[in-house]
């Protein structure tokens, strides 16, 4: 659960902003060091060779507990960072830099490795990782530390009405408890043993505690908590913060605003021992997605996703096949450009105002040297040009003579970036709440066992670059999967080159089209429909040897054809519009556009040898030595999807 912390203070945030930066010199020497560890590691070929790579990391201190004393020797050996660092933070983030090289040195499952560690950007630094709390030992929370309780935030903000929640802007600091507290446990006189006040008698408003680092003086840092207090946020407050035993951990996390003090916003991220919360209206849709026995295909598109279901039954009595389309409106398009030309209107100020505070490392544009030329011909002084509009100075090889990174920028152009960053973070939410959104309104309508071509989303960015992400359709197809998978139920993918969907109609017979061709019309049986639905509706179709392998995956023809003639009228209604529709909510992102500019006669070209993963659309059905589309000699037709 995300908590904003209430810094206001100018103390308080100057602290802050020197523990980001102290972690901050941490990480970015740890990480130098575990970058030429690694550097040696594989330079140490014959080595490796001879004694073993667990030899090898071991003389070089490639491991977890040896990154571990590198980040104390740092923290040691620069006094300054003990003012502001604990010896806890600086070994859990040494543990964080461990994670990368491990992900470097070792392959997953797939046999994939990381790059090699590196050191980001400081406004990239944004999260400060927290030591879990010992549920073992009593009392003790090594870093932050959440104190307090929900009733007594609620007692102090509004006198114990939690629907009246009204929190000051200004929040009171928590002041530490003072005096004695009864332990309960009698001494040796018969008199009530006693024990100092800590901040874990604490019971008024929440608030995160650091202690700070072993040669600090300024005592605890106490940040303020502000609990949610949108319509419906109580139950899920009360979810997270009811019960104090189940705290677990907190992270400090930093966000760009532009409109604050510094241009951070500060939040204690909290994780707490059990299940996450789920609204009561989404659990029951669930529940509902659940009880339907249906089985859908799903298509995914550059511009649009599709969805066919029918009953797994095939069942006409049951109930009848359902389609659902997700576009774009012209709303959601309108707001697109409009936000598209805000993003175009910042990256313009941003480089006036580089250009402007860098006016060596730029050349005068055309018109403005014909401008100059004319001043100097009729014998004026030369004119001052502030803004420079000509290329930036680069050697013969085109590279800049100076790195940008080492060029002067101004307060304004802080300032415009900070918004630019926060307008980008904004899209990036709102677009994942749309994709959830969505999600939930599909699996409602269609059940929670859908059927997906194992497309390539980076193909299609390669076909049609960042005009993708106006339907993020990847998005989109991952909030899918999720919400399939807390359903009950599954979002199995198929290998595009044993299926072939837009190619192929539901009688089976080949229907070969372009990418340019969006409607299906099959002569052999007279089927006709929008392109996108029919493939969704043959996904039904789609059966495996192995669930979890897209490329046993083969298309059931007689079954679909049984399928076309006992849904007959109804079936072909789905396939030529939308008979469910969803309603999304307004959209952020830019772009439109289903297909290339360029007008091609054939389908996306193909690299040579056969691929796992195929382009968006097939141009011909996949054919086995037997000559017949979608049948695998050997296997049984009637072979269940489940």
């Amino acid at each position: 659960m995300v908590l904003p912390l209430a810094v206001t203070a100018p103390a308080d945030l100057a602290r802050l902003e020197k523990l980001f930066g102290a972690m901050r010199s941490i990480k970015r020497a740890v990480q130098r060091d575990a970058r030429a560890k690694v550097d040696a590691y594989w330079a140490a070929f014959h080595e490796r060779e001879r004694d073993g790579a667990k030899a090898v990391r071991q003389r070089l201190g490639l491991s977890r507990e040896d990154l571990e004393r590198y980040a104390y020797k740092h923290l040691e050996a620069s006094g300054h960072l003990k003012h502001h660092v604990s010896k806890a933070l600086a070994m859990h983030m040494a543990d964080e830099v461990w994670s990368g090289v491990q992900r470097h040195l070792f392959p997953d499952t797939t046999g994939k490795r990381h790059g090699r560690p590196k050191t980001g950007r400081w406004y990239d630094f944004t999260r400060i990782a927290g030591r879990a709390r010992s549920h073992t030992t009593e009392r003790k929370w090594e870093t932050f530390r959440l104190v307090g309780s929900l009733p007594g935030h609620v007692m102090a903000c509004t006198g114990g009405d939690p629907h009246t929640l009204m929190q000051p802007r200004r929040m009171p600091v928590p002041v530490a408890p003072s005096g004695a507290v009864n332990t309960g446990k009698a001494t040796a006189s018969g008199k009530p043993g006693t024990r100092k006040a800590t901040w874990w008698d604490h019971t008024g408003p929440l608030a995160v505690v650091f202690a700070g680092g072993p040669a600090s003086g300024r005592g605890d840092l106490v940040l303020p908590v502000r609990v949610p207090q949108q319509p419906g946020q109580w139950a899920r407050v009360a979810h997270f913060l009811t019960d104090p035993g189940r705290w677990h951990k907190v992270d400090l996390v930093r966000r760009r605003k532009a409109s604050a003090p510094g241009g951070w916003v500060y939040e204690a991220h909290l994780m707490i021992l059990g299940p996450g919360y789920t609204a009561p209206a989404v659990q029951q849709m669930r529940e509902q997605a659940a009880a339907l026995d249906r089985i859908g295909g799903v298509d995914g598109n550059v511009s649009n996703v599709s969805v066919v279901s029918l009953p797994a039954s095939l069942d006409p009595a049951d109930s009848k096949p359902a389609s659902t389309e997700i576009t774009l409106s012209p709303q959601e398009r309108a707001l697109l450009e409009r936000e598209a030309r805000k993003r175009r209107g910042r990256a313009r100020a941003l480089e006036r105002s580089r250009r402007a505070t860098n006016t060596a490392q730029y050349g005068l544009s055309k018109k403005q040297t014909r401008r100059a030329e004319q001043r100097a011909a009729k014998g004026l002084e030369p004119k001052a040009v502030t803004v420079p509009g000509g290329a930036r100075a680069a050697r013969v090889d085109g590279v800049p003579k100076q790195a940008f990174r080492h060029d002067r920028i101004s307060g304004g152009y802080r300032d415009l970036r900070a918004h630019q960053a926060e307008a980008a973070a904004s899209a990036a939410e709102h677009r994942r709440h749309r994709a959830r959104q969505v999600a939930r309104q599909i699996i409602a309508t269609h059940g929670p066992l859908l059927v997906i071509e194992d497309c390539d989303i980076h193909t299609w960015y390669r076909l049609w670059g960042k005009r993708l992400s106006q339907t993020t359709p990847g998005l989109l197809i991952a909030a899918l999967d999720r919400e399939c998978q807390a359903a009950g139920g599954r979002l199995v993918r198929a290998s595009t080159w044993s299926t072939a969907l837009s190619q192929h109609c539901l009688c089976g017979e080949p229907v070969r089209k372009t990418l340019r061709d969006r409607e299906h019309e099959c002569i052999a049986c007279g089927l006709a429909g929008k392109r996108d639905l029919v493939s969704a509706a043959l996904a039904v179709f789609v059966r495996f040897t192995d669930v979890d392998d897209p490329k046993t995956a083969y298309l059931d023809t007689i079954a679909s054809r049984n399928a076309q003639i006992t849904f007959a009228q109804g079936l072909e209604e789905a396939l030529r519009e939308s008979t469910a529709p969803c309603q999304t909510t307004t959209s952020r992102g830019a772009g439109h556009a289903a297909v290339p500019r360029q007008r091609r006669a054939t389908s996306a070209p193909r690299t040579a040898g056969r691929r796992y993963r195929a382009t968006p659309d097939e141009t011909r059905p996949v054919r086995d030595h037997t000559g017949m589309p979608g049948h695998r000699p050997g296997r049984n037709p009637q072979l269940a999807l489940w």
